[in-house]
């Protein structure tokens, strides 16, 4: 059944409220608005998947929610605390203790194995489950002892989230968790995905422009491509050049989370949809 005005059908306690929120990115004359005007919230236990086409703002949106980036207007709370104007002391701490991300690529110590690559962050994290229990969390208990060389992409993906989720986390933030697997593996680590959400309550947003990950989510965001000022669509070649010069800075607050706290790191829910464009002026809902 779909929410009412995009709403979730239970919603819990808010985790992230975000208001009228931009990002533009700048290089030379060229303006990109890659977020423009978005108001949307994430509840406690949710998962959403956020769906749309390379370039329409999903990476931008989950990193500003992560702390690797920060917005150029507009308001985002975390739990009730604004980190629309935190400092980089802050955002490490918010980071370290909050949030978790799982990447496209795995980012496994190659040296270490499944249970040691965990134990990276458990040995440091505040109230960690131990590396085994994260490690059967995403069903890889005979896997313990083996090194990523001797793992699957799907089970080195997996030894990933493990290692995300063994801190306790209270939010999951993935970017494309299945773009590197084929259809077949993808669906393993979703229902890996899909399991901790269940059993942890850990609130999870995937971003992906497969369609088909819809199915398993709470609610669908939909971000289409954004125009930059002199009308050209997010395709063009000045467009990405900007994007790319921007991901550069990502990339290196991405490199300094991995130093805080280690190395970066078939579904059938009923969904609502809510239609979230990085182009609009506002969230808005799609009808149902």
């Amino acid at each position: 059944m779909i929410g009412k005005e995009g709403e979730p059908n239970n919603p819990g306690e808010v985790v992230f409220q975000v208001r009228d929120l931009t990002k533009i990115y700048v290089m030379g004359e060229v303006k990109v608005h890659a977020l423009r005007g978005v108001n949307l919230e994430l509840y406690s236990g949710e998962l959403v998947v956020l769906l749309g086409p390379s370039g329409s703002g999903k990476s931008t949106l989950l990193n500003i929610l992560g702390g690797l980036d920060t917005a150029t207007g507009g308001d985002v709370t975390y739990r009730g605390k604004t980190l629309t104007n935190a400092d980089e002391r802050e955002l490490t701490e918010y980071r370290r203790f909050h949030v978790w991300f799982v990447f496209q690529f795995y980012n496994l110590i190659p040296s270490l194995t499944a249970r040691e690559n965990v134990a990276v962050v458990t040995e440091i994290a505040q109230n960690p489950m131990t590396p085994e229990e994260a490690l059967q969390l995403v069903g890889l208990t005979e896997r313990l002892d083996h090194f990523p060389a001797q793992l699957s992409g799907g089970e080195q993906q997996r030894v990933a989230i493990a290692r995300a989720i063994s801190k306790n986390p209270e939010v999951l933030l993935c970017d494309e968790p299945t773009g590197a697997l084929d259809s077949k593996t993808g669906i393993v680590v979703l229902e890996a995905l899909d399991r901790i959400n269940h059993e942890l309550g850990t609130a999870t947003a995937i971003i992906t422009h497969n369609a088909d990950i819809a199915g398993m989510a709470d609610r669908v965001i939909h971000l289409r491509l954004a125009p930059c000022e002199c009308g050209h669509r997010a395709t063009n070649a000045d467009d990405w050049r900007a994007r790319q010069h921007a991901q550069q800075e990502i990339d290196r607050r991405a490199r300094s989370h991995a130093a805080e706290t280690g190395p970066p790191p078939v579904l059938n829910r009923p969904a609502t949809l809510l239609e979230c464009d990085g182009a609009l002026d506002r969230a808005h809902a799609c009808g149902g």
